[in-house]
């Protein structure tokens, strides 16, 4: 895996010299799939967060003051790892991935997905399931529909449970 970081220096990154129990949370973002990117810099920037978007070569993703960019290949997997792979407990991650959300769920990670589904453990053995099923009948040749598409009332749903998470109220 090929990974390169872009980092603007902010108020809100933190020190890299910090120990790592003394860095700020961090909200990471599956930023391949992410269409709320401007929410979460709105309010990581309200609640002074961290903010590491992950996506690959092939994704325009716009550099800011505020976020941490990172690029990696195309390999399918290889956004999941990287951000499984630094998130640590307290942080938060948006994914609509159930496989990254349940790694990260293990860490003590927060998770949630860009529809507003906050992702519990208790919940995540059936996601995982249903994703394996559909899976499979998609190599047997179904056709499946997949989810609607995203209107102003998913970003306002979004807003609603990224501000929950943070508040822990779940």
């Amino acid at each position: 895996m090929i990974a390169a970081v872009a980092f603007r220096s902010g108020k809100n990154m933190g020190d890299e010299n910090t120990m790592e129990t003394d860095r700020p949370r961090r909200i990471y973002v599956d930023a391949d799939a992410c269409p709320f990117k401007d929410v979460i810099l709105e309010i990581a920037a309200a609640n002074g967060l961290a903010v590491t978007m992950v996506a690959n070569y092939c994704h325009e993703i716009e550099d800011g003051d505020q976020i941490e960019l990172v690029r990696v290949d195309r390999d399918p997997e290889a956004v999941d790892m990287v951000i499984a792979n630094r998130a640590t407990a307290g942080d938060i991650v948006v994914t609509q991935d159930y496989g990254l959300a349940a790694l990260v769920l293990g860490k003590g990670v927060r998770a949630l997905s860009p529809r507003g589904k906050i992702y519990a453990v208790s919940e995540i053995e059936p996601l995982l399931d249903a994703r394996h099923r559909a899976q499979k009948a998609r190599r047997a040749g179904a056709r499946l529909k997949g989810p609607p598409r995203l209107g102003k009332s998913d970003r306002e749903r979004f807003r609603r449970a990224l501000e929950r998470v943070l508040s822990d109220e779940c």
